[in-house]
């Protein structure tokens, strides 16, 4: 069977423009902010890169066709994600941040027609940002999900929501939510989660303090958000009732996915300037690329950016056929968010002094990518549910031996 790994030639063509957009617009932005988007403008600024971005032709890869996107697969998206990510600032001017990105691609499959037009249409077209309200503070709904505490209660005409949630991208600002919340179980019990939709000024949701973090190109920040006795009618409820669980696939695989092509892109761009840097400075009776120990460093940063396209593919490939891919995209997602941490870390020492400094962005990736062994699941996480699948697999084939004996 023939394997094509060439991409067709309109997803080349769009590789092309996201590069010359970013390239031109973006980068000089980011660099004259350090990387921090608030001291950048904020949601001002979205505003003028996303319509830089729709003049481009650029704007919104991923979303439907219908809504304004471009409508790629998952293996289609990953070149142009990653030439998005090669600035902190792109995937905000292509409206593929998280966690917009992620929400468009599960509003796309579970809304209903009234959802869509309401909350994807808007969410799409760069009008609103949103966020995905899971994660709580201990000893709720971290790590494990199964841990969730906020609960709705149903009500004549509706649901009430109480809880607290923690560490919510992109809260700050957010036009409406999507909230995960207990509908049955017990905390610690598999399953009995609902998803809600919630615009943000709905009375009895509140956005706390952001959670200061090292990471500084997240639009919205990393906040607290708070429900109290918050009333959303039953159209609200997104899929089926006590399915909340089941959904979140949906979006989790492909989010983990789309995280590695953008943080792949800033890797890469360090390890751009890295090398250049390298080729050019002088030392020690000759050029630092000259030297062994760089020439290894080099070496090894090709190393892990093409073994991180190749697992990339394989789970993208996947997700494209259906599939919930969740052993692949675990460890595509475990293998790029260290690959990736190794790679910018390497740059930084190739580029020496400057490398630690803000006359060369190194120091500023080395800030963004180091979350991304914790977020969309913690590398030992990951790790636990790779080998509870292998085992399990192995258990099952010695038993299925056992019975044929």
């Amino acid at each position: 069977m023939a394997v094509d790994l060439t991409y067709p030639e309109h997803v080349q063509a769009l590789v092309a423009k996201t590069e010359e957009f970013v390239r031109e617009h973006v980068l000089p932005v980011e660099d004259a902010h350090n990387g921090d988007i608030t001291a950048a403008g904020g949601d001002d600024l979205r505003v003028k890169l996303q319509q830089a971005a729709k003049d481009a032709g650029v704007f919104a890869p991923h979303a439907p066709v219908e809504y304004g996107g471009h409508g790629l697969g998952m293996v289609d998206r990953a070149p142009v994600f990653e030439a998005a990510g090669y600035s902190l600032f792109g995937p905000i001017a292509l409206n593929i941040a998280a966690p917009d990105e992620g929400n468009v691609h599960m509003l796309a499959h579970i809304a209903s027609p009234e959802q869509k037009e309401q909350f994807l249409a808007p969410l799409a077209h760069g009008d609103v940002r949103s966020g995905f309200a899971m994660t709580e503070p201990a000893p709720g709904a971290g790590s494990d999900p199964n841990a969730l505490t906020t609960r709705a209660e149903k009500v004549p005409g509706g649901w009430k929501i109480n809880g607290r949630k923690y560490f919510i991208t992109g809260a700050d600002g957010a036009g409406f939510f999507i909230i995960m919340a207990r509908t049955s179980g017990e905390p610690g019990q598999r399953g009995g989660a609902t998803m809600f939709l919630a615009p943000a000024d709905t009375p009895g949701l509140t956005v706390g303090r952001h959670i200061d973090t090292i990471d500084r190109a997240m639009i919205g920040g990393h906040c607290e958000v708070f429900f109290e006795d918050l009333f959303v009618p039953d159209s609200a409820v997104l899929g089926e009732v006590d399915q909340g669980f089941a959904y979140a696939q949906v979006r989790l695989g492909p989010a983990r996915m789309t995280h590695v092509m953008r943080w792949l892109g800033a890797a890469r761009r360090g390890h751009d300037i890295a090398v250049a840097r390298v080729a050019e400075r002088e030392g020690f009776g000759g050029k630092l690329g000259d030297l062994g120990m760089i020439q290894k460093m080099v070496a090894d940063n090709e190393i892990d950016i093409a073994a991180t396209r190749a697992l990339l593919t394989q789970a993208c490939w996947e997700l494209d056929q259906g599939s919930h891919a969740s052993n692949s995209t675990s460890i595509a997602k475990t293998f790029a968010a260290e690959a990736v941490f190794r790679i910018v870390d390497r740059s930084m020492q190739m580029c020496g002094g400057l490398g630690v400094s803000a006359d060369l962005p190194v120091a500023r990736l080395a800030r963004e990518v180091r979350p991304f062994r914790i977020y969309d699941g913690p590398s030992e996480v990951h790790r636990w549910a790779i080998a509870k699948r292998a085992v399990g697999a192995a258990k099952k084939a010695a038993a299925a031996k056992e019975s044929r004996a």
